[in-house]
């Protein structure tokens, strides 16, 4: 039997062993579109003198197919550019203080409301819109709500930050086990049309992503928790001797001739973590970093998208933090979130054959490891803030760091849950359990 015959016997031995293990595997059911509302309350209580609580709460932005923007790839033979699709958009924005007074927010934080002309309780308490700016008065995260809390000895208040949305699944996948009811599947990226790694400097060559390649980022500082876990500060980094190795193993396990396919390999980094990577309950409060993580064989949400960014730098692909909340499929448990975003070539041919302008042709989308969401977003995924471009890490700072207080306050954890009904349109999805056969 000749090679080439060979080949394509085991090519074909392996699609028909992957369409077996997808008809046997666990899945995650998804709803195709839902509208709902989800609030954000956090408790808190004064247990020292005279005191106050100040919290920056992210507005939520609208989110498109090719986030930012209403179009996408644009042609070169004059043809109207590829509109972009919703993915989540944003309907009413309400905070509720004490429970009783409720205010409404305006979509996007427009038209801003300043310090000056604030919002002032029936309790003493504050409220105010302000935009992004310098100072303690402003915004350090894009739009945002601020909340003071004026609170006496002894006294106790909460807030309550309500979004109503409405989400709808989307994939960046072209692949025949995507639902062909999800938006974006015809427009999407696999391992025939992908380009290579030279060719993410071709696409969108002065977009923002080229900002998310560097080998190290977020630089956490240095603490004792840090140090003595010898992590140093960085949660991304891409020349840490652990993350080469992997990154080794997973450019030597791609098909003869596709090493340098960048969706092979962003895929088959995501699919080892799903094979080398447990999910941890009990993470440390400062997360692993993502060469850590992989030393230690498992990881919560932030901890994995660490791990699986700093895979991709190695490469030099760019990836970048999305944060919100998660909720399983019914709606009834919430839980604080992170995961990725992602760019990546399409292939120049590929490009060329359909008049797409170079420079437009590639696609940007989720990936959350920890959830076996490869190029996509759910309905059960809310998106309260996606990362900027910031060389000095300020902005992802100022994210997990909200707000300040006095000293002798008591401040919850976040607590998010479901408000009223849920109305999912166009029924349910799978997306099974198994990693992709690359060829």
């Amino acid at each position: 039997t000749s090679p080439t015959v060979q080949e394509a016997s085991i090519a074909q031995f392996a699609a028909v062993k992957e369409s077996v293990l997808l008809q046997a595997a666990p899945f995650h059911l998804y709803p195709l579109e839902t509208t709902y509302s989800v609030a954000k309350t956090i408790e808190v209580v004064n247990n020292g003198g005279e005191g106050y609580l100040t919290e920056n709460i992210v507005i939520p932005p609208d989110v498109r197919s090719l986030n930012g923007s209403n179009t996408h790839f644009e042609y070169t033979d004059d043809s109207l550019a590829m509109p972009t699709q919703s993915v989540q958009k944003i309907t009413a924005l309400t905070m509720t203080i004490d429970s009783t007074e409720v205010f409404n927010i305006p979509l996007n934080g427009l038209p801003t409301r300043t310090i000056e002309d604030k919002i002032t309780t029936n309790n003493g308490h504050e409220l105010w819109w302000p935009g992004s700016g310098d100072g303690n008065d402003f915004c350090s995260v894009g739009a945002c709500v601020k909340v003071k809390l004026n609170l006496d000895p002894g006294q106790s208040s909460s807030f309550v930050f309500t979004i109503t949305l409405t989400s709808t699944a989307y994939s960046w996948w072209d692949d025949g086990r995507v639902d062909s009811r999800i938006n974006g599947i015809d427009s999407g990226i696999s391992m025939d049309n992908s380009g290579t790694f030279d060719d993410v400097s071709l696409r969108d060559a002065f977009g923002d992503a080229q900002q998310y390649r560097s080998a190290k980022w977020y630089d956490r500082g240095v603490s004792p928790v840090l140090d003595s876990r010898s992590l140093g500060g960085w949660a991304i980094n891409a020349q840490h001797e652990e993350v080469i190795e992997v990154a080794n193993q997973i450019s030597q396990s791609l098909p003869e001739g596709e090493t340098d396919n960048a969706y092979g390999y962003a895929r088959a980094a995501f699919d080892y973590l799903h094979k080398h990577a447990t999910y941890d309950k009990q993470a440390p409060i400062i997360a692993r970093s993502g060469p850590e993580c992989l030393a230690a064989g498992t990881g919560d949400c932030d901890e994995q998208t660490n791990a699986f960014l700093s895979l991709l730098r190695v490469k030099n692909l760019p990836g970048w933090y999305a944060f919100g909340a998660l909720t399983d499929g019914n709606y009834q448990v919430w839980e604080a979130h992170a995961w990725g975003y992602i760019q990546l070539p399409l292939s120049q041919e590929y490009c060329e054959e359909r008049d797409i302008e170079l420079s437009t042709c590639y696609v940007q989308g989720q990936v959350d490891v920890v959830n076996n969401k490869w190029l996509l977003h759910t309905p059960t995924a809310y998106i309260a803030w996606i990362e900027q471009p910031d060389p000095s890490g300020d902005l992802l700072n100022a994210y997990y760091r909200p707000g300040m207080y006095s000293t002798g306050i008591d401040r919850s954890p976040p607590l998010w849950t479901t408000v009223g009904d849920v109305n999912v349109n166009g029924g349910t999805f799978k997306v099974p359990m198994v990693a992709e056969n690359l060829g």
